[in-house]
């Protein structure tokens, strides 16, 4: 039986960046993943081939509409699916890739199967084939991510009816697709294929979007995607679906009750994703779960209910993001090495890569409001900077709010060109616990879409040059 110090299973964010800091530590360690390719969920069918996705449909929207302004002239412009889609498999290929290097790069010893923790300290690794070997090590780790959540009922076929995984590889532009959910996983594969020429329809049982977040944002981010041609159906929920040839029939009814049916040729859930913990044997060691079946952990070292085993990422309670999951295997091994790593759970960004896009990190307002925080708010439009301008990116705005005691920043939300790139500043603020006067005092390189950032800042203490 071969021995390691660490055993982790599943081989996504959360598993192989916690086995690259474990080996870096000085741990012999092993990777325990079912898929031919590592990177799990986010490399293979998620954040990676979404965002190759999304840069193509992106270029081309540009091509049709923007780049006559630029007095660049295209005649006859077309779009080649099967390339983009080529491009993207290329994409993910290489990148996963990249992941195999680094495992050979730290001496990670490489499983490849189904990873069953047999008993604590053990694990057995099944094959595709059947073959099973045993291995064993002191710490074994627990990093098996998420999968897509299926409504009961709708049979998905991958084909017309379909979840993220599935409509990653369409090689042809649906005339009408139906999404059911306004998530960040709808509304991004949602823009692709808007911006390609589908027509759009997004059945969401929710009010508005993003109802966790900050409504004056959110709104504006629900107002700019109406304008781009979706077509929302909030406080809706899905009766049936059914597929009749090449068309798919979506019947929803609204708060009222009042029913209604939808016809596309494609229907993607994107209703969310929930822990996948399948055959990795959490029943039989008796794990304790949280109420939503998320494996219970300490909340500093991870280590589940059975001392030796631990759990961090999707698997756990807290958003399901590969950032987050990153962070929180960085922080494993360090403490598993004596070490003080942490994460700072009030400071995690979040994402959406529509365009422009939708980036925040700490609280909204209506958060601070419930909580009896006195706050400041400062905005800064980006039709006022130079830099934007220059892209011909007129739409959005940077919103800090900060304590009106002490002028930490409590929360920063961006909508506009690159917002992506923008918000880790405002994380970074956060993690130092920087003031908003640190960050209108820091200066900002002129022409930068960040200086939209700097000037939110300034607007805060009422004194914003440009606004």
């Amino acid at each position: 039986m071969q021995e390691f110090d660490v055993i982790i299973i599943g081989g996504g964010p959360g598993g192989y960046v916690g086995a690259v800091r474990a080996a870096q530590l000085g741990f012999k360690t092993a990777i325990v993943e079912a898929r031919k390719t590592l990177g799990g969920t986010c490399l293979n069918v998620g954040c990676i081939p979404s965002k190759a996705l999304l840069d193509s449909s992106e270029l081309f929207l540009q091509a049709r509409e923007k780049f006559a302004d630029h007095g660049i002239l295209i005649d006859n412009l077309q779009m080649d699916i099967g390339k983009m889609v080529s491009r993207k498999n290329q994409v993910v290929a290489d990148v996963c890739a990249g992941v195999d290097f680094l495992m050979k790069k730290n001496k990670i010893k490489r499983f490849h199967g189904r990873g069953t923790i047999v008993e604590p300290g053990k694990v057995e690794v099944r094959s595709a084939e059947g073959n099973s070997e045993l291995i064993q090590a002191k710490h074994i780790l627990i990093a098996t991510g998420s999968v897509p959540i299926e409504l009961p009922g709708l049979p998905v076929d991958g084909e017309r009816i379909m979840l993220s995984d599935h409509i990653l590889h369409l090689e042809k532009v649906p005339e009408h697709l139906i999404i059911i959910g306004a998530g960040v996983i709808g509304l991004e594969l949602g823009s692709v294929w808007r911006r390609l020429g589908a027509k759009v329809t997004v059945v969401e049982m929710m009010a508005r979007l993003f109802e966790t977040t900050d409504k004056q944002m959110a709104n504006l981010e629900q107002r700019l995607l109406k304008g781009q041609g979706f077509e929302f159906l909030f406080e809706h929920k899905v009766l049936t679906a059914i597929r009749q040839q090449n068309q798919v029939q979506v019947r929803v009814q609204d708060k009222q009750n009042v029913e209604k049916t939808i016809t596309g040729d494609a229907l993607l859930v994107a209703i969310g994703r929930r822990p996948f913990y399948d055959g990795v044997g959490v029943e039989q060691l008796g794990l304790a779960l949280t109420p939503r079946k998320r494996i219970q952990v300490d909340p500093v070292t991870f280590q589940t209910s059975v001392a030796g085993v631990y759990a961090l990422g999707d698997v756990t309670e807290g958003p399901m993001l590969a950032h987050r999951a990153s962070d929180e295997a960085i922080a494993w091994a360090e403490r598993l090495a004596g070490q003080a790593g942490h994460v700072n759970y009030e400071a995690i960004p979040y994402i959406v890569y529509t365009w422009p896009e939708m980036a925040w990190v700490g609280k909204g307002e209506e958060e601070l409001q419930a909580a009896g925080i006195a706050y400041n708010a400062g905005k800064f439009f980006f039709r006022a900077n130079g830099r934007s301008r220059a892209m011909h990116e007129f739409e959005g705005q940077v919103k800090i709010l900060a304590d009106r005691q002490t002028d930490r920043i409590l929360g920063v939300h961006i909508i506009g060109p690159r917002a992506s790139d923008m918000i880790i500043e405002a994380a970074m603020a956060l993690e130092f616990k920087a003031s908003a006067e640190d960050l209108a005092r820091s200066m900002h390189a002129h022409p930068t879409l960040s200086e939209a950032v700097r000037e939110a800042a300034m607007d805060t203490l009422k004194w914003s040059i440009h606004s």
